[in-house]
């Protein structure tokens, strides 16, 4: 094996080495939530030997924590579908047009990605009062769809990418209409780019916090709300086992859309 050969496997896994120390730095703090979650003990600490699940009964068995589950699914399930939608014609509205000003909106609606979620709630806070939104499920849902819209659309823009434009061509020269071309030929070839943004959208919505503590009191209370006033106000141990099933969901649904994107590539490399 040649020196320059070695030199590029040695600097190939000291950057594999570097890559996991960085992953394990940032998943590490919020495993310690599962051995938490396990304490018998009625406040937050680590176990001495006894394990105990009654954490997780209290949370599948409490009417205020089975609530703002059911809560949160019903609000990330819904902003899920709203947002796919907006995000999937955004993308392919300004793929097709492809001018400047396209390119210019499009960094326009990336700002939710990129503002601070704070100044994003502030903004809501004063835009649904005035509104009338204020907790309310159609505020929340609203508000996280347009907070999860960029994702969905930053996906099905990668989609786009490798769209082969010569099949919208051959559509349009048999006959077929604007609409027809879209839905016919251009959605079933970005499918698996939807399907990731849709994925990205429901995990957004499902962990989100600051807005929904802007703009959400008493009658919406959704999981990471109920998880925040456990932590602030009693340090109940079952938001540690909140945060593991939290934890948990969010992890299916990241490896769904690995999944996806993995069987879209093999997909693509067959064609």
């Amino acid at each position: 094996m040649s020196m320059a050969r070695k030199n590029s496997l040695f600097s190939f896994r000291s950057l594999l080495i570097v890559a996991w120390i960085m992953c394990g730095i940032l998943v590490l703090p919020a495993l310690v939530a599962i051995p938490v979650s396990l304490t018998p003990k009625r406040f937050l600490s680590l176990p001495s030997g006894e394990l105990s699940l009654q954490h997780y009964a209290t949370l599948f068995t409490s009417d205020l924590w089975v609530g703002s589950a059911w809560q949160s699914l019903v609000i990330a399930t819904s902003s899920m579908v709203l947002a796919t939608g907006l995000g999937t014609f955004c993308a392919v509205g300004l793929w097709r047009v492809s001018s400047r000003f396209s390119e210019l909106l499009r960094v326009v609606l990336l700002l939710p990605l990129i503002i601070p979620p704070i100044i994003s709630a502030m903004a809501f806070y004063r835009t649904w009062v005035k509104l009338e939104l204020i907790d309310t499920y159609a505020g929340m849902i609203v508000a996280h769809a347009i907070l999860s819209s960029p994702m969905v659309m930053i996906s099905v823009s990668a989609a786009l990418a490798n769209f082969d434009v010569r099949l919208e061509q051959a559509s349009r020269n048999l006959g077929a209409s604007v609409t027809t071309t879209l839905w016919r030929v251009i959605i079933p070839a970005i499918k698996p780019g939807i399907f990731s943004g849709a994925i990205f959208a429901f995990i957004l919505s499902w962990d989100e916090t600051v807005v929904a503590l802007f703009i959400s009191k008493f009658d919406v209370y959704t999981l990471p709300r109920r998880m925040w006033d456990g932590i602030r106000e009693n340090t109940d141990p079952a938001v540690a086992a909140a945060a593991v099933v939290t934890i948990s969901i969010t992890l299916i649904a990241m490896l769904l859309a690995f999944w996806i994107s993995k069987r879209s590539a093999r997909h693509l490399e067959s064609a």
